[in-house]
C-alpha cells in the first residue's frame, strides 16, 4: 500500500495527539454498543483540554454504508462530542476498516474531519509516523484481500446500493457476525509471537526502505507495543503500535514529549 497524503503536526509541552479504533458501534446489540459509546465519550471528554488531535484509525463503526441521502442510523451522541471537538479547533481524522469501509463525505461535510482510505505518514514534533487500519496489509489474509477488492469495486458498491438499506444492513451484519465467529475460532485474536503478527512484518518490510519511528495500526484487537529493528535500523529504534480496541481492552495512544504510549482508559467516578 502506497503512502498518500502526508500531516505534519507541531504539538507543545502540554498538548498531545491521541489514536484510537475498533469501537465496532453497533455491535453486538443496542445495549452494548450504547454503554461503549458512552465510555468512549467520557474518554474524550477526560482528553478534551490536552488533545491537539485525535486520529481515529478504522472500524468506529460496525457498519456503514452512505447512500447518497441517508447514512445508518445511531451514534448521535459519539458524533455530537466529535462536532463539539472540531468547532472548539481540534483535529480529528478518520481512517476507514474493513468495517466501515464505505464511509464517504458524510464525517467530512458534517464534522470537518477528512477520512482516509489509505495509510498516511504523519510527523509529529519530527517523528514520523506511519498510520493505517492495518486490514489487507503484510503477508497471508489473501481471501480478505480478494474480498476487499469486490467491497470497493465500483459496480459491486453500485449493485449494493439498489438494495433497501434494512436489507442491505441485515447482509452485512450476518457476514460481520460470521467472520467474528470464524476469527474467535481460530484463535485470531491470541498474540502467538511477533513472528507471526501480519503487521509487524509488513512494518519490518517497510524498514528496509524508508525509517519511522512508529507504525501505529488498529485491526488486531490485541494492544501491541513491540520493538522494531532491521540491520540497517541498527541505530534507529523503530515500534509497531497496535491499539487494542474499545470492546474487551479500551486501549489508546498518546503522543507526548516526542514518545508514543500505550495506555489504557479507566473510567473515574
Amino acid at each position: 500500500m502506497q503512502v498518500v497524503q502526508k500531516i505534519e503536526l507541531n504539538i507543545s509541552e502540554n498538548k498531545a495527539v491521541y489514536f484510537a479504533s475498533d469501537l465496532h458501534l453497533g455491535t453486538p446489540t443496542y445495549k452494548a454498543s450504547r454503554e461503549r459509546e458512552r465510555i468512549f465519550i467520557s474518554w474524550l471528554n477526560q482528553i478534551t483540554l490536552t488533545a491537539e488531535a485525535i486520529f481515529l484509525v478504522g472500524d468506529i463503526f460496525d457498519y456503514w454504508f452512505e447512500y447518497k441521502h441517508h447514512v445508518p442510523k445511531g451514534y448521535i451522541r459519539l458524533l455530537g462530542k466529535l462536532a463539539e471537538l472540531t468547532d472548539n479547533g481540534c483535529k480529528i481524522y478518520a481512517f476507514t476498516g474493513n468495517h466501515d469501509l464505505w464511509l464517504k463525505d458524510y464525517l467530512t461535510q458534517e464534522l470537518n474531519i477528512p477520512v482516509f482510505h489509505q495509510a498516511i505518514q504523519c510527523t509529529i514534533n519530527q517523528k514520523k509516523l506511519f498510520i493505517a487500519h492495518g486490514d489487507g496489509l503484510g503477508p497471508g489474509d489473501y481471501s480478505y484481500k480478494f474480498i476487499k477488492k469486490i467491497f470497493t469495486n465500483s459496480l459491486c458498491k453500485f449493485m449494493y446500493r439498489q438494495l433497501h438499506p434494512d436489507f442491505s444492513y441485515k447482509i452485512a451484519t450476518f457476514l460481520s457476525k460470521s467472520s467474528r465467529k470464524k476469527q474467535k475460532n481460530k484463535g485470531e485474536e491470541v498474540f502467538k509471537g511477533k513472528e507471526k503478527e501480519w503487521l509487524y512484518l509488513y512494518a519490518l518490510e517497510k524498514l528496509k526502505t524508508q525509517h519511522f519511528d512508529y507504525f501505529v495500526f488498529g485491526h488486531r484487537h490485541l494492544p501491541l507495543n513491540i520493538e522494531l529493528k532491521t540491520e540497517s535500523e541498527a541505530k534507529q529504534i523503530s515500534r509497531y503500535i497496535n491499539l487494542g480496541d474499545w470492546i474487551n481492552h479500551f486501549t489508546y495512544a498518546k503522543f507526548t514529549n516526542k514518545q508514543l504510549t500505550l495506555e489504557y482508559f479507566q473510567e473515574t467516578k
